[in-house]
């Protein structure tokens, strides 16, 4: 498992955090096809579009180098692959409702999540800059959701935030897997086939758009982008510093308000930059806290 780990990692550049760039413009690339192919597609069909170009590019890579795909840990790749599609799904349905800054902007109150409840799992008195911390950023997310819960718009910012919530989650399975020895390439794999099976039956279900063949480069690069991010993300976690990570992982929202300005005009009011700013210094403040703690243990 360690030989074929090292082999991978010979074949790309080590970048070490400055992965997580690489995943930042792919995420937000990603957060900008999906609000554009919104229209037309359901949210089950844009997951789907999203896995299953995602599992055809994976797939593509680990053939071409004649990688394993058999798991020790089946189990936790599924428990992985389940709750990343659930935080998915909520994040597609936050982008294709809001700004696409807010929503991305929510998603990442993961840091945030895992700073709650990192006393509770370790069973230890959380210090008190911790739940500073915290509080700042829960305040930064009711500043930043207070114009959405007087509209229509409420129910898309609760899901939003709750994909935040799954994606910590989802973060503390990679982790896990990571400890495991269990390479990027097989996590993604895993996460994508499942999702596309998932998600596929979701779509029979639910609603099938007819497609086109102007459809295929937004799809297409759906799926691309996001497979990208997840790997340069799962990458840099693994490779890099966590609280270089953590904090170039923000970058993120830096492209996706720049890409809802150049085709949606969106525009933000100053309340909800200063929202924004306060969420994504607590996420930071929050991991380099948790980070030092972990150091310490």
């Amino acid at each position: 498992m360690r030989a074929g780990k090292l082999q991978l990692s010979g074949r790309l550049p080590h970048l070490g955090s400055l992965w997580m760039l690489v995943a930042a413009i792919g995420f937000g690339v990603m957060g900008a096809l999906v609000k554009l192919g919104s229209p037309k597609f359901s949210n089950a069909e844009l997951v789907f579009y999203r896995s299953i170009f995602g599992l055809i590019s994976i797939y593509g890579y680990i053939a071409y180098h004649k990688l394993p795909l058999r798991t020790p840990v089946l189990g936790k790749q599924v428990s992985r692959a389940v709750v990343g599609l659930i935080s998915l799904a909520l994040f597609f349905y936050a982008i294709a409702h809001l700004p696409l800054a807010t929503a991305i902007t929510l998603n990442y109150t993961s840091a945030l999540f895992l700073a709650a409840l990192t006393p509770f799992l370790l069973h230890e008195k959380p210090k008190p800059i911790l739940l500073g911390t915290i509080l700042l950023g829960f305040l930064g997310i009711a500043l930043l959701l207070k114009p959405s819960f007087s509209s229509q718009n409420m129910l898309a910012g609760a899901l939003g935030l709750l994909s935040g919530f799954g994606a910590s989650m989802a973060y503390v399975h990679v982790k896990q897997l990571g400890a495991l020895h269990e390479p990027d390439w097989r996590t993604v794999f895993y996460f994508t086939c499942i999702s596309t099976v998932i998600s596929g039956l979701w779509m029979l279900f639910d609603h099938f758009s007819a497609l086109a063949w102007q459809d295929l480069p937004l799809l297409l690069g759906l799926g691309v982008s996001a497979t990208i991010g997840q790997l340069a993300m799962t990458r840099a976690y693994r490779t890099g510093n966590t609280l270089i990570v953590a904090s170039l992982a923000y970058t993120t929202v830096i492209f996706a308000t720049l890409l809802g300005v150049i085709f949606w005009q969106e525009t933000l009011s100053a309340s909800e930059y200063i929202a924004i700013g306060m969420i994504i210094l607590s996420g930071m403040i929050s991991v380099n806290t948790t980070t030092q703690k972990k150091s310490t243990a």
